[in-house]
C-alpha cells in the first residue's frame, strides 16, 4: 500500500531536527565518514613532498660551504622543522602511501643525506635520535666497503662502515638507499651514470646495472633490506636511465632539481624526485620560509 505524502516547512524542520540528533547520538560514525573523505581529497590532490640534499656535516668551518655544513646548523634545521609541524619520513612510507593509500604525517617532509660519510653517523645520526626525526642516507658502497676493510673512521675524510651502517638502521631512525656501487665519479669520461660518449646502448646498460646491482646485493646482505629507492650521483642521467633503474625493481628516484614534489595515487609520481640543496650560507628560518610555501 502507498501512502501521499505533502512536503510542508514544518516537516522539513523536523526532520533537519531528527538528522542532528543522530549526529550527537552516532557523530563518530559520522567522523569517520568524513575523515575519511578527506583523506581521499588528499591524495586525488596530491600531498606536498618537499626532499632536503645534505652531503656532510663538519665542526671545521674551514670545510663549511656549498656541500658541507655545521652540525649546529642542522641542529638548527631539525628544530625549526620540529616547530613548524614538519616531520621526516622513510621513502618505504612515501611510497606506502602512494601505493597504499597508508596516512603520512600533516607535513611530511625528507632529510636525505647524500655519499655516506662517517660525519653523518656521527653528528646527523645522534641529532636523529635527539630530536626523533628519520634520516634517509644513500651511501657510495665501494667507499662503505673501504672503510670498513680497514676499520677506520674519521669524521673529516671517512665514509660510514657496514657496522655503522647497521647500528643506524637497527636504531629506526635511518634508511639506506642505492647511491651506487662505484659509479660517483665525475670527469672528462664520464659524470654519474650518464652514457659515455660512445658507449653503445647495450654496453651502456649493462655497466650500470652490473654496478647498481652489486650495490643493491651489498645492502641486503649486510642491513637485511634492499633499498626501494636510486638516488643518482650528481643527479645526471641520460634519455634512457631512467627505464632501466625502473626495470631493476626501483620504485622511486631522487635526482637534484629544486622542486617540491607533489605525491598522487600515480606510482609514476615517485620516479624523478626532487631535492633542496642544503648548503651552510643561510639560516634554518631563511632556508625552509624559502622552500616551505
Amino acid at each position: 500500500m502507498f501512502c501521499s505524502f505533502k512536503f510542508t516547512k514544518k516537516v522539513f524542520v523536523v526532520m533537519c531536527a531528527c538528522f542532528f540528533m543522530g549526529l550527537a547520538a552516532g557523530g563518530f560514525g559520522i567522523h569517520k565518514a568524513v575523515t575519511a573523505v578527506q583523506v581521499d581529497k588528499e591524495l586525488e590532490q596530491g600531498i606536498q613532498l618537499p626532499i632536503i640534499m645534505y652531503h656532510g656535516v663538519l665542526k671545521d668551518t674551514k670545510r663549511q660551504g656549498k656541500y658541507v655544513i655545521s652540525p649546529e646548523l642542522l641542529e638548527s634545521d631539525m628544530k625549526y622543522l620540529k616547530e613548524n609541524g614538519y616531520t621526516p619520513v622513510f621513502m618505504q612510507d612515501v611510497i606506502d602511501h602512494v601505493k597504499n593509500g597508508t596516512p603520512l604525517p600533516e607535513k611530511p617532509i625528507i632529510l636525505s643525506f647524500d655519499d655516506g660519510y662517517y660525519n653523518n653517523y656521527a653528528y646527523a645520526f645522534p641529532l636523529a635520535q635527539q630530536y626523533d626525526m628519520k634520516l634517509v642516507i644513500a651511501p657510495i658502497i665501494a667507499k662503505t666497503e673501504e672503510f670498513s676493510n680497514a676499520n677506520e673512521e674519521n669524521a673529516n675524510y671517512g665514509h660510514i662502515t657496514w657496522d655503522n651502517m647497521k647500528e643506524m638502521v637497527d636504531s629506526g631512525y635511518v634508511e639506506i638507499q642505492n647511491h651506487t656501487y662505484n659509479l660517483h665519479i665525475s670527469n672528462q669520461q664520464q659524470v654519474g651514470i650518464k652514457k659515455r660518449k660512445g658507449e653503445s646502448e647495450s654496453d651502456y646498460q649493462a655497466r650500470i646495472t652490473q654496478d647498481i646491482q652489486t650495490a643493491q646485493n651489498n645492502i641486503t646482505e649486510h642491513i637485511g633490506t634492499a633499498p626501494t629507492t636510486f638516488v643518482y650521483p650528481f643527479g645526471a642521467f641520460s634519455n634512457t636511465t631512467e627505464s632501466y633503474i625502473q626495470s631493476m625493481g626501483f620504485q622511486a628516484t631522487f635526482v637534484c632539481e629544486s622542486r617540491t614534489n607533489v605525491l598522487t595515487q600515480n606510482p609514476e609520481c615517485l620516479y624523478g624526485l626532487g631535492r633542496y640543496l642544503r648548503t651552510n650560507e643561510t639560516d634554518s628560518a631563511i632556508f625552509f620560509q624559502t622552500i616551505l610555501k
